[in-house]
């Protein structure tokens, strides 16, 4: 039995565009145009979820994808810098954001440390390795990285060293309690959608 899972990067939106932790907006314009015209690029899937963040279900939706709410693929929960830029929390806070980034317990915002959000997608990930057929799972940057970590058994620390482009697709598959990635393969958008 072999699993897999493809995990879908969010179109853009404007809180991405201003590197602002995700304030619940939508996916932008442009963000929503490639996201339609790579709906048919996607690879056949016996189930779909995604993140239940609005970024996600509105990826998903433009993507022609219907599937369920995935808790356990949250984005990671930042707590109080919710909304904020990186620099406004740089400028209030900045041993707690050196902190965050070096530490991968920490969570000076009151919020999940990128180590729990690494356990909690790696659950998620164990238990779909017990599933045959691929998954189509559209999710926050945070989840593809914390699930590559911890498919590769890598330590938490590695996560701020994994950058996932908007709508590109991570592929793991795995038996035997072994997974093999595939990284950031982008979906196929049309040369003048892609130039927005």
């Amino acid at each position: 039995m072999t699993s897999r899972v493809t995990f879908i990067s969010p179109a853009t939106s404007r809180s991405l565009r201003q590197a602002r932790f995700d304030d619940g907006g939508s996916i932008d314009d442009a963000g929503a145009a490639r996201a339609r015209a790579a709906a048919g690029s996607l690879p056949r899937a016996v189930r779909v979820v995604a993140s239940p963040g609005v970024r996600c279900r509105e990826t998903a939706a433009a993507l022609g994808l219907r599937g369920e709410d995935a808790p356990g693929l949250a984005a990671l929960d930042v707590g109080r810098w919710r909304g904020l830029t990186l620099d406004e929390v740089g400028a209030a806070e900045p041993e707690a954001v050196a902190r965050w980034l070096a530490d991968p317990a920490s969570a000076p915002h009151g919020g999940e440390s990128v180590q729990d959000v690494c356990a909690r997608v790696g659950s998620w990930l164990d238990a779909a390795a017990e599933s045959d057929g691929r998954t189509l799972a559209v999710v926050e940057p945070e989840v593809v990285r914390a699930a590559v970590v911890h498919a590769l058994g890598m330590s938490a620390a590695a996560f701020w060293r994994l950058d996932v482009p908007p709508l590109t697709a991570t592929e793991l598959s795995g038996r035997a309690g072994r997974w093999n990635l595939r990284l950031g393969r982008p979906l196929d958008v049309p040369e003048t959608i892609a130039d927005l």
